[in-house]
């Protein structure tokens, strides 16, 4: 006859108990891998595989490799689209999270009036269906119906048109400032609404001022939050679409079929049957979202550090 001691029993118990805590743990995480790995990873995956054939007229579809990538890093038309959505990135975003900074600073300051009007009005335009402030803003800035060209008819000024190839891209950045300020700045007021009251208190008992409260406190505190509101800035330039898209029907010879990556792969693929091309753009413009995004995202880790 052989007995285990209470220890030997104790230790079997706790290493059962951590084996069934793993276990545990994946029970929770399955659901989300499961949709992840559907909605994300596989679709991603057969982006890649297609973007490594090509359908020929003599032959049908025939494995290239990386030749898709070769003519895409050797075509214009897509090199046209980046940079201009770069210059779109570098012009408009910076002025949109400053204009949230600015709105959340103001709410957080307790000093405005009407805060829950100004709160609602600023974060109203981002419930309006993308589509549809396209649309409005289309019609705002039609030069034959619009507004700007009622003003220029009733005053006799020449306003520039908004929906010349020369302003169309400052247009496109006006509809997105409008629509996204007001996400932006909920992000700034939720951070600057956990900074600890007794910083506030030290600071008033050493005289500083609002504007030293303000370079000293709060902004070093809601550093995070801003480096998440700029990644998803810079992810929403990348993925440019629903504007530029829908204005073209109002702006044909202002707008391109590939005045953005995303329309050029777009056009590709439905226009013009070039699925295998268009995967091949698709997968090289997540590759560069990824790396710009994570630039940004270290570059803030670095202040932080």
């Amino acid at each position: 006859m052989t007995t285990t001691s209470p220890v030997a029993d104790a230790l079997t118990v706790v290493g059962s108990r951590k084996r069934a805590g793993r276990w545990t743990g994946w029970a929770f995480v399955c659901p989300f891998m499961i949709v992840f790995l559907l909605v994300f990873v596989a679709p991603v995956l057969y982006a890649f595989y297609l973007s490594l054939f090509q359908n020929q007229m003599v032959g049908g579809v025939k494995f290239v490799g990386g030749a898709n990538y070769l003519q895409a890093l050797a075509d214009p038309q897509f090199w046209d689209s980046v940079i201009r959505v770069v210059v779109f990135l570098a012009v408009q975003v910076p002025i949109m999270l400053f204009l949230a900074l600015f709105a959340a600073l103001a709410l957080d300051s307790g000093r405005l009036r009407a805060a829950s009007f100004f709160r609602i009005s600023v974060f109203l335009p981002y419930a309006v269906p993308a589509v549809v402030a396209t649309l409005m803003w289309g019609f705002i800035y039609g030069p034959r119906f619009g507004l700007f060209g009622s003003i220029n008819d009733f005053f006799g000024m020449d306003l520039p048109e908004p929906l010349s190839t020369n302003w169309v891209l400052a247009a496109i950045g006006n509809i997105n400032t409008w629509e996204f300020t007001g996400y932006n700045m909920l992000i700034f007021y939720s951070a600057l609404k956990v900074i600890p009251a007794e910083l506030y208190e030290a600071a008033n008992l050493d005289g500083a001022g609002t504007f030293r409260v303000i370079s000293s406190i709060k902004l070093p505190s809601i550093r995070g939050a801003i480096g998440i509101a700029s990644i998803f800035s810079v992810i929403g330039s990348f993925q440019l679409f629903n504007e530029p898209n829908i204005l073209k029907a109002l702006a044909p010879n202002s707008i391109s079929s590939y005045f953005t990556p995303n329309m050029y792969a777009f056009n590709l693929s439905f226009a013009g049957q070039q699925f295998n091309y268009a995967a091949a753009i698709s997968i090289i413009m997540g590759v560069l979202t990824v790396v710009v995004a994570y630039i940004v995202q270290i570059s803030g880790s670095r202040k932080d550090a």
